[in-house]
């Protein structure tokens, strides 16, 4: 029997494994291989593969949460709307790569993307409006590298909510970089909420991502599976 899993890809090879695999309880390790690597860089940030490997051998396995999203597991997040918009140009991202490959799909749809409607519903709470950006994650990062949710906990039993008002385009512009740095969740257009479970309903079918991966649906219903895995970092 195997003791541990070591897989080399991105968010979205990751994403695949754990729905395949949705019972494993051994230890997990991933290496950075993917398009944008996010969930790895929650873990071990900068280090190259040797020195991820230095660290993980003698690593004490810890429980981290992961969430749902329509009955599909996830890692690092989802994003619906804006999110799975940059996505669905998933060729100019492969030709770029990376972070500076999704950076160059946003700025286009800066300039082109319409707020869209939503009822969103948490803790209680329920919000019909329109939003620029609407990510749940459990993770601080998508996109290779934008602090989108900068306070994200990923073995706090809690997800990240954050929804970004309507901007006009030269304000989108403007606070990008903000965005990307993650120094935005004190900014008046962020709403910035920790939850446990949260449903997101569209009047039309929407795009979104879940862990880089591309999907559609009207409503998204997401919860937190907290302590749902053990991985060495």
């Amino acid at each position: 029997f195997y003791k541990e899993v070591w897989i080399i890809g991105g968010d979205g090879t990751l994403n695949y494994f754990l729905n395949f695999y949705n019972s494993i309880e051994i230890p997990i390790v991933i290496f950075k291989g993917g398009t944008g690597n996010d969930f790895a860089t929650s873990l071990y940030g900068k280090l190259n593969t040797t020195e991820q490997i230095n660290k993980v051998i003698d690593a004490i396995p810890q429980y981290v949460d992961a969430a749902e999203c329509n009955g599909r597991k996830f890692i690092n997040g989802v994003g619906v709307g804006f999110d799975g918009e940059v996505l669905q140009s998933i060729n100019a991202i492969r030709i770029l790569g990376g972070h500076l490959g999704y950076l160059w799909i946003v700025l286009k749809k800066i300039f082109s993307f319409k707020e869209l409607s939503y009822h969103i519903r948490y803790e209680g709470t329920t919000i019909s409006e329109k939003f620029l950006l609407v990510m749940v994650t459990n993770s601080s990062s998508t996109g290779g590298g934008f602090m989108v949710s900068p306070e994200a906990v990923i073995n706090d039993g809690k997800l990240n909510m954050v929804l970004c008002k309507p901007l006009p385009i030269l304000k989108r512009l403007k606070n990008l970089p903000i965005i990307e740095k993650g120094k935005h969740l004190n900014k008046e257009f962020i709403l910035h909420k920790m939850v446990s479970n949260v449903i997101i309903e569209c009047e039309e079918e929407m795009l979104a991502q879940i862990d880089g991966e591309l999907i559609s649906a009207k409503t998204f219903d997401i919860k937190v599976l907290p302590g749902q895995y053990l991985f060495k970092y």
